[in-house]
């Protein structure tokens, strides 16, 4: 699953890089936010996982990327305080997507399936209900996960 073994997987990226220092254990391409109330460290703002008040509630979208410069894969955590690496992607562009495992759900995806956040996780979760943002649609045949997995999506800005 997943398209190739980078986050981002667009040919020409049109998003915007950050950096900052992760509050937390989350693994590449998961969603995460700026923490309220946190002063900047040298410039450089705390960031932690999604956790607006609801899934699915509209934020801009830092897609946490992997530690490359300390030679780590997009599978590998981040250990909280550590420099992190964040991208906001542009409408249209291809990612892979920390997809969460909902126990007892056998989650199946099909091309052109929406899907939104997950709040408290910052992993992506099949649309329920009527949220605010659908912002990632599925661009691959996906089986029931088992664990949480990297899916190929498009941002859609929504």
């Amino acid at each position: 699953m997943a398209k190739g073994n980078e986050i981002i997987v667009s040919d020409q990226p049109r998003g915007v890089y950050h950096e900052g220092i992760v509050s937390g254990t989350p693994k590449p391409g998961t969603v995460m936010q700026v923490k309220a109330a946190t002063e900047p460290v040298a410039g450089a703002f705390t960031f932690e996982v999604y956790n607006p008040d609801a899934d699915g509630n509209q934020r801009l979208q830092y897609v946490l990327l992997p530690d490359s410069l300390q030679g780590k894969l997009a599978t590998a955590a981040y250990v909280s305080g550590d420099r992190c690496f964040l991208y906001v992607p542009a409408p249209g562009e291809d990612l892979n997507m920390l997809v969460a495992n909902i126990a007892g759900t056998g989650d199946a995806f099909a091309i052109g399936d929406k899907l939104m956040v997950d709040d408290g996780t910052g992993k992506l979760i099949a649309t329920t209900g009527t949220p605010e943002s659908e912002p990632y649609e599925v661009m691959e045949t996906v089986a029931a996960i088992t664990a949480d997995t990297l899916v190929w999506v498009r941002h859609t800005g929504y």
